[in-house]
Formats: structure tokens, sequence, C-alpha cells
């Protein structure tokens, strides 16, 4: 009988991973990805999201004394001051120490939220000293990405199609080609645009940055866990704009190593649209069109 309960666990276990969209041992190393009727912000794990979350609650709670505190008010009015209970109606026309209140907490309720917004603007918009950078191309419709300093490594990442999708990746999130980046490491990312304006956003990271033509934009991130994070353009930026997935890997010191070596020469330092074809990108929004 224990058994047979433990082989229900385990399908509904299975199941339940199949649904999501991960399945075996890939579901443990996803850490930044949606899920079915997710109500909250993914896990945070970079400085700035834990800030992002940690202001976001306080001022739900904020939000929230002012709203009961208004709505108490309107209820105790209409009570209070209906035709009923006041047949003949009054003929005040202000109060000085009601008008002052009201002014002055509103302002006070301000300055208390100013600091820890300004803080949280000048953490995530200053980049410290970056041990690795990372620039991000955005085009219609794929992404490109460079390692400058780690020699000449440039590849596009181009979202897998559906017919081409396989068990364990989550469909319109995964890519061909993904970033991968060391733990604990503060890593710079230059964002720009080759067509269109673009964003290059990671919600488990708390980074969002429009991508501009002709404009060089930066930002960072600094992953205290391993894992698989993904991420979107955030920007609408044409037909396909829902298929310009992001997928970031944060992996160990020595396994960041081992890529860059396999990287120099998978990724050769060539230009990837060769000239009188279509770059990856331009080849799926084709066959997106196609699908329609």
């Amino acid at each position: 009988m224990k058994s047979h309960k433990t082989g229900i666990v385990s399908s509904i276990a299975g199941l339940t991973a199949s649904l999501i969209g991960i399945g075996g041992a890939h579901a443990a190393d996803v850490v930044g990805a949606p899920r079915p009727w997710q109500m909250d912000f993914q896990p945070a794990v970079t400085p700035v999201m834990r800030d992002i979350v940690s202001f976001h609650n306080g001022l739900l709670v904020v939000i929230t004394l002012i709203t009961l505190f208004v709505l108490g008010l309107m209820v105790y009015v209409m009570w209070r001051f209906n035709e009923k209970r006041n047949p003949v109606p009054s003929t005040t026309t202000h109060n000085s120490l009601i008008e002052v209140l009201w002014t002055v907490i509103p302002v006070l309720i301000l300055i208390a939220i100013l600091k820890p917004s300004l803080n949280l603007l000048y953490l995530s918009d200053v980049v410290p000293k970056a041990d690795l950078t990372v620039k991000a191309i955005g085009h219609q419709w794929y992404w490109s990405y460079e390692y400058p300093d780690h020699g000449k490594i440039s590849f596009d990442s181009v979202m897998i199609a559906d017919k081409d999708i396989k068990p364990g990746q989550i469909r319109l999130l995964e890519v061909d080609n993904r970033i991968v980046v060391p733990v604990n490491k503060t890593v710079r990312v230059i964002v720009t645009a080759d067509d269109v304006i673009h964003a290059w956003a990671v919600p488990a990271f708390g980074v969002k940055l429009d991508a501009v033509p002709g404009r060089l934009n930066e930002t960072w991130f600094r992953a205290e866990r391993e894992g698989i994070y993904y991420g979107q353009c955030s920007e609408l930026c044409g037909v396909n704009h829902g298929f310009m997935p992001i997928r970031v890997d944060v992996v160990s010191e020595g396994a960041f190593a081992n890529w860059v070596i396999m990287a120099k020469k998978k990724y050769a330092a060539t230009d990837l649209k060769t000239p009188g074809s279509e770059a990856p990108g331009q080849q799926l929004a084709q066959t997106l069109k196609s699908t329609r």
C-alpha cells in the first residue's frame, strides 16, 4: 500500500514538472523562470533584486494602510453626514487644521519613501568595478552577444522554434546559444540595438534596460546562486517581439573557465552574418510568419 501511494505521488510530481515545461534533473537547475499561477516575483538572486523586492513589499504595506484609511473615512462620512442624520446641512466652509494635516502628512510619507527609492536607483544605475563585461545587441528578432574581456567571442542567440523543442526545455524561452557567467562575480552588461529599440530584461536579476540604436547603455548584476535564468525583450519592437528570449547560465568559476575555452573555438571571431545569407534571427522570423 505504501509503495502504491509513493508511485501516485511520484506520478503527480512528474506530471506537474511536465506541465511546467521543465523535466527531470533540469528542473533542479532552473531558478529564474515563470511558473504556472505565479503571483509573486521570481526568486531574487542579486543585491539589486533583493532591494527591489524589499522596497516593493514596504510600499505595499504603505499603500494598503492609506487605502484602508481613505476607505474608512469615506464610510464614516457616508454614515455620519447623510441626509437622514443631518436634515440641516452644515455651513462650514473649511477647517484649517484638517487642511494642514492633509497636506503635511502626504508630504511626510513621500519624504519617507524618497530615501530608499534614491538608494535603490543609485545601486542599480551605478556600475561597480566589473569582473567581466558582456555586450548584448538587439536585432529583429534575436540577440547577439560579445565577450570583449575574453578575446573575440561573439555569437547569436535565437529562440528555439516549437518544432525543435526538446523534453525539459521551456517553450518560448529556450535559445540555441546562451550567456554563461560565473557565480558571485560582477557582470557589466553593455546594451545596444541594431535596428529598433529593444529591452534586455532578466527578472531574477532585477535588470531591465533599453537597447537603443546608436547608443550604449549599461547595467550590471552579480548572481549569488548558480542556475538557469530566463528573460525576454521587454520593448514592443515589432511583430515577433514575443520571440526574443534571454537565457543566462550562472556557473562556477571553473565551469566558466572551461566554457571560455570552448567558446573561443565554437564561436570563432568571425561575422556570423555572411554576405548573401540571412541571420539566424531573420530565418526564425520567416518561419514564425509562415506558421501563422
